[in-house]
């Protein structure tokens, strides 16, 4: 063991971490009950300090995407990180703080001593979280997990953001878990889709003719694009976005100075012309709402978006409909219901998804196709759903929600109820969407509110908004203001007050 000298006791802040370096080592110290610690100073997730994170309830949270880990031990409490966090050993010498800069042990893999065979059915954000919290809570019989892809599941959130933006290439797109990953908790990846399903007998039919029989199952099968219903929808370079062979196609067809049309309002229509944009081409969004995201971020948040998005030269066309696309081989103009004539190089759709269940005839579904799940994700005996495919009971009402994190919450709900547990669907929602380099945090899920209050304004970040309905914050919105935001997605489990929250948060 070297240990090495990094600060004093009374260094350590009492509400969150402080940072400390050994050599190129970053590593975070926290007070836990009382006790020091220190863990790797840097999000397993996507590399954020953790020391400009909360720590609040006995939980170190992220800054930038809200992952929770346990201050007492850095065990993974919630996605989207996939790992705990490593530890390293701490000395106490009077009031120094030593630490050495090789972690502890990592767990090992369980052993496989079960014989129970658990079924992932589909590799994106869901199916991976499932698959890996499964070994993480040690099940240690076989899992298979079913890719409709040739490669690992990657993280598809950089495609809107970063990848038609110019700044990564899709092959740079990162994975998930690497290949090794899989290798060494012995998850077997399958090539192809789930075609039939026996929900009694607990039997999968494959595409390729092949069967599985499960245990447990979970399915994981994420949403599919909604495509334009039109004439001409079918020309060359008329895209939807959803995988990296759709974002490689797109990047391929696209050169700056073209002209976008972008169809939608939706977040990923507003972030691929954000990313369009800033690689250089000439884009036009036709538009629904005259102020995108209302309903979700409120106007005023909705129209500094907006501006954001004129001020970098994106066009909006409000409120009408597309009734044909015209080319001869490949797009070449958009006609709207007025009349107007759109000169396009490229169209991209960006009005929604439905749930991929189509191959769950068997099944009950609801009118949006989804599947209606419990609060512990259990569709039926040994059958589980999660992500965007599920409708699941927030707060008493049955409710699908398309975001990545809660994905992978569902993810780690359903592992832990596959292997026997009572888990149930307790947290806050929250995404973050990214425009012209500004990312906007949003937790909670609120359908209505009579109150909203700001801190900053939304068109000169950073600010923070919170939402209230009936005295109690239902919703927080925010641009730079990570900690504030951290601290509220721990915070918000329990009823909060207004007064209460801007207490929290302005301390």
């Amino acid at each position: 063991m070297s240990l090495h000298r990094v600060a004093r006791f009374t260094d350590v802040p009492q509400d969150r971490g402080l940072q400390v370096e050994i050599g190129d080592c970053k590593i975070v110290l926290l007070r836990a009950n009382g006790q020091l610690r220190a863990f790797q100073g840097l999000c397993p997730h996507a590399g954020a300090p953790l020391a400009e994170g909360a720590l609040c309830h006995g939980r170190l949270i992220c800054p930038w995407h809200k992952a929770a880990f346990r201050a007492e031990d850095g065990g993974l409490c919630e996605p989207p990180s996939l790992d705990s966090l490593k530890r390293y050993p701490l000395e106490l010498r009077g009031d120094d703080v030593w630490v050495d800069d090789q972690s502890l042990p990592d767990p090992h893999t369980p052993p496989a001593d079960d014989p129970r065979t658990f079924v992932v059915v589909g590799a994106g954000a869901a199916g991976t979280a499932c698959a890996a919290a499964l070994r993480e809570k040690g099940f240690g019989g076989r899992i298979v997990l079913i890719d409709g892809e040739a490669d690992p599941g990657y993280d598809r959130t950089a495609l809107s953001k970063f990848v038609l933006a110019g700044q990564m290439s899709p092959k740079e797109v990162p994975h998930l878990r690497e290949e090794a990953f899989y290798q060494a908790q012995r998850i077997e990846r399958v090539q192809g889709e789930v075609s039939a399903l026996d929900a009694q007998d607990k039997v999968l039919k494959l595409n390729n003719g092949g069967t599985l029989r499960y245990d447990a199952a979970v399915l994981a099968t994420g949403g599919v694009p909604n495509a334009l219903q039109l004439p001409g929808a079918g020309l060359a370079n008329v895209f939807v976005l959803r995988s990296k062979a759709h974002a490689e196609q797109l990047m391929n067809a696209a050169t700056p100075g073209q002209r976008a049309v972008i169809i939608g309002d939706s977040f990923i229509a507003l972030e691929c012309a954000s990313a369009l944009r800033q690689h250089g081409l000439d884009v036009t969004v036709l538009a629904r709402h005259a102020t995108p995201f209302a309903a979700q971020f409120g106007e005023a948040v909705g129209q500094a978006i907006r501006a954001l998005h004129e001020e970098h030269g994106v066009k909006f066309i409000i409120g009408h409909e597309t009734t044909q696309i015209l080319g001869e081989d490949k797009v070449e103009a958009v006609l709207l219901d007025n009349g107007l004539r759109l000169a396009a190089d490229l169209v991209l759709a960006g009005i929604g998804v439905h749930p991929a269940t189509e191959a769950f005839a068997s099944l009950p579904k609801e009118d949006d196709q989804s599947l209606r799940v419990d609060d512990g994700m259990r569709v039926c005996e040994g059958l589980w759903a999660i992500g965007d495919i599920a409708t699941f009971p927030l707060s008493g009402q049955p409710t699908r929600i398309e975001h990545w994190r809660l994905a992978q919450q569902h993810a780690r709900i359903a592992a832990a109820n596959m292997l026997g547990g009572e888990e149930h669907y307790l947290d806050v929602p929250f995404f973050w969407t990214n425009h012209f380099g500004k990312n906007y945090d949003y937790l909670g899920h609120a359908e209505e509110w009579n109150e909203v209050e700001f801190s900053g304004e939304p068109q000169k970040p950073p600010f923070i908004g919170l939402f209230v309905n009936n005295g109690l914050v239902v919703a927080a919105v925010a641009c730079d203001k990570q900690r504030a935001m951290a601290l509220l997605a721990e915070r918000m489990k329990q009823p909060l007050r207004m007064k209460e929250a801007w207490t929290l948060i302005q301390a």
